[in-house]
C-alpha cells in the first residue's frame, strides 16, 4: 500500500529587490503607526476620561495584548498563505478601522462614562484600538516569513526588520510628541496615519498586485480617508449653556477651547473640557474666585510683596494682578500654547512679567532667587500633577521663599469621610516642611486653598479690598476667606517623590469630576 506525501509547506516566492525595499519600508510606516496610535489613543480619550495614569494603563495594556495576538495570529497566517496580497488587506482594514474612530472616539468614550474610571477606559481603548493595532502588529512575522529564503539568512531579515520597525517607531514618537499633536487636531492625525498607511496598501496593490478588484477597493478606502479628513477639518459650531466656540486649538498638554456667552459678556477659557477660568470681557475681571483667592490670600498672609513666582499661568490674571500693583512677577509654564491665547482672549500683557515655558519643579529646582510669595496653580487636567505635590517639592519652594514669605496653593478637594486623602496627605505634607499651614475653603469640596509659610505663627497682616471683586463672585471670596478648615491628619500620609498614590486613592473624586465635566460638553448635533 503505497503511502500518500503531505504536501510541504508552501515556500516564500522570489521577490524582487524593489519589492523587497517596498517591504523594509512598509514594516518601518506601520511600526511607526503603531506608536503614533498608542500616544494618540490616550490624547483623543483625554477630553473625557481625562490623563490619569488609569488611561495611560490602559492604552498602554491594550496595545501589549493587541501587540501579542497580531504577532500570533501573523505568524499561524503566514505559514498557511505567504500571500502578501492577504497582509496589504490587513494593512487596508486596519487604516479604514483609524480613520472611523474619529467617528467612534465621542458616542463611544460617552457610553464607557458609566463604568467605573479603570474598567471604561480599558474597555474604550480595547474597543478603538485593539483591532487596528492587532492587524498592524501581523506585518512583523509575516515579512520575516516572506523574506527569509533559507534558514541561514532567518537572523539577518528578523534583525533588519526589527530595527527598521523600531526606527519607524521612533520616528512616529517623535512626530506625534512634537509636531503632530501640538499643530494638529487629533482627528486629523488620526486621519492622515490611516491615510498613509492606505497608500502604503495601495502601493503594493497597484505595483505588484494581481486583481483588479484590489486597486478599486484601495481607492474607495483612500477616498474614505480624505472625506473623513475633510469632514473632521471643518470649523466646527460648538455650542454649550448658550456660548459660542471662538477658539479650538490642539496642545501638547490638551485640547484648548474658549467659549463666549451668545447675549453677554461671558468668556470661558478650558483645557480638555475643565473649566480653567472664566471672564468678564466689560471689566475685563476674572469671574471664578480661585483667581482671586489666589491673590488676595498671598497678600493678606505675606508682609510685603515685591517678587512673586507664579507656577502655572492659567490666562494670566493672577500675574497680571502681581504686576500691576508694581511687583516683578516670574511665570512658569508648561503649555506654550497657553500665552498667545490668554493674549489674544484675556488680556494677558507678557510684557509686564517674565514667563518662562517649562516644567514648575525644575524651575523652583534651578532658581536661586528669593521670593515673597510662590502662587503654586498648575492642573493637569482635573488634578495637579503629582510632582509638585511632595515633601521634596515642597521643600524646593520653601529653599527659594524669603523668612516671611507664603506659599498658595490652588487645589481640587474634598472633605468628606473616606474622600479626603488628597487634601489629608496634602495638609500633612505641608507641615512636615512649613511650621504653619492654613486652609481656605468656600464650602466643602471644590477649591481648596493652601497658605503656608516659615513663619512660625500664620495670621492674616492685611485686610483683603472684597471691593476689587467681580460683584458675581464676591460672596464666594468672603465665605471663603472666612472659613478656615481643618482636614484629618490620619486620613492621609505624607506624599513623597517615592511614594506618592493620590489618583488611586482619590480616583473616585476625580473620576466624578471628569464625568461631570465631559456631560456638560455633550455637543449638540452638527448642523451642516
Amino acid at each position: 500500500m503505497r503511502v500518500k506525501k503531505q504536501a510541504a509547506p508552501s515556500s516564500p516566492q522570489l521577490i524582487s529587490t524593489a519589492q523587497r525595499g517596498y517591504l523594509y519600508v512598509t514594516a518601518a510606516i506601520t511600526g511607526g503607526a503603531i506608536m503614533i496610535v498608542e500616544i494618540l489613543g490616550a490624547k483623543m480619550l483625554a477630553p473625557y476620561v481625562g490623563t490619569s495614569h488609569f488611561v495611560w494603563t490602559a492604552q498602554i495594556a491594550i496595545t501589549l495584548m493587541a501587540l501579542a495576538a497580531g504577532y500570533y495570529v501573523g505568524g499561524q497566517r503566514v505559514d498557511r498563505s505567504p500571500r502578501l496580497g492577504w497582509l496589504y488587506g490587513s494593512i487596508l482594514l486596519a487604516a479604514l478601522y483609524l480613520c472611523l474612530t474619529v467617528l467612534a472616539v465621542e458616542p463611544l468614550a460617552y457610553w464607557c462614562l458609566r463604568f467605573k474610571l479603570p474598567i471604561g477606559t480599558l474597555l474604550a481603548s480595547t474597543l478603538l484600538f485593539f483591532v487596528p493595532l492587532g492587524l498592524l502588529a501581523m506585518v512583523g512575522p509575516f515579512l520575516i516569513r516572506v523574506l527569509t529564503l533559507s534558514l541561514s539568512g532567518v537572523g539577518g531579515n528578523v534583525g533588519r526588520l526589527t530595527a527598521l520597525s523600531t526606527l519607524g517607531s521612533f520616528v512616529g514618537t517623535v512626530l506625534i510628541g512634537y509636531l503632530l499633536i501640538p499643530f494638529l487636531p487629533n482627528s486629523i492625525t488620526m486621519c492622515l496615519t490611516g491615510l498613509l498607511l492606505m497608500l502604503i496598501a495601495a502601493g503594493y496593490y497597484f505595483f505588484w498586485g494581481k486583481k483588479p478588484g484590489e486597486k478599486v477597493v484601495s481607492l474607495i478606502f483612500i477616498a474614505v480617508a480624505l472625506a473623513l479628513g475633510y469632514q473632521e477639518s471643518r470649523p466646527e459650531q460648538f455650542e454649550r449653556l448658550g456660548m459660542v466656540q471662538i477658539h479650538r486649538s490642539n496642545s501638547n498638554f490638551g485640547l484648548l477651547q474658549v467659549f463666549q456667552s451668545t447675549n453677554g459678556p461671558l468668556r470661558s477659557y478650558l483645557n480638555d473640557y475643565l473649566v480653567q477660568n472664566t471672564y468678564d470681557t466689560n471689566a475685563q475681571k476674572s469671574i471664578s474666585m480661585f483667581t482671586y483667592m489666589l491673590h488676595l490670600l498671598a497678600q493678606a498672609y505675606t508682609p510685603r510683596i515685591d517678587d512673586v513666582l507664579c507656577i502655572g499661568l492659567g490666562i494670566g490674571i493672577v500675574p497680571m494682578e502681581f504686576a500691576n500693583e508694581g511687583a516683578r512677577v516670574d511665570v512658569v509654564e508648561i503649555n506654550p500654547a497657553v500665552v498667545p491665547l490668554a493674549q489674544k482672549f484675556f488680556g494677558l500683557r507678557p510684557e509686564k512679567m517674565r514667563i518662562s515655558i517649562g516644567d514648575g519643579r525644575y524651575f523652583v529646582n534651578q532658581s536661586q532667587k528669593q521670593y515673597d510669595t510662590i502662587i503654586l496653580d498648575a492642573f493637569l487636567g482635573e488634578s495637579s500633577p503629582s510632582h509638585l505635590m511632595t515633601k521634596e517639592a515642597f521643600g524646593a519652594m520653601r529653599r527659594i521663599l524669603k523668612t516671611n514669605g507664603t506659599l498658595v496653593i490652588n487645589c481640587f478637594g474634598d472633605f468628606d469621610r473616606g474622600e479626603d486623602f488628597f487634601v489629608a496627605s496634602l495638609e500633612k505634607t505641608l507641615t512636615n516642611v512649613f511650621p504653619s499651614v492654613r486652609l481656605h475653603n468656600e464650602r466643602n469640596g471644590g477649591n481648596v486653598l493652601f497658605v503656608a509659610s516659615p513663619r512660625p505663627d500664620l495670621k492674616m497682616l492685611h485686610e483683603p479690598d472684597f471691593e476689587r471683586v467681580h460683584s458675581e463672585c464676591r460672596e464666594s471670596v468672603k465665605n471663603a476667606f472666612a472659613r478656615i478648615i481643618e482636614a484629618i491628619p490620619e486620613h492621609g500620609i505624607v506624599l513623597t517623590d517615592d511614594y506618592n498614590p493620590v489618583e488611586f486613592y482619590d480616583a473616585a473624586n476625580r473620576e466624578r469630576i471628569r464625568r461631570n465635566l465631559a456631560q456638560s460638553m455633550r455637543r449638540r448635533p452638527r448642523d451642516h
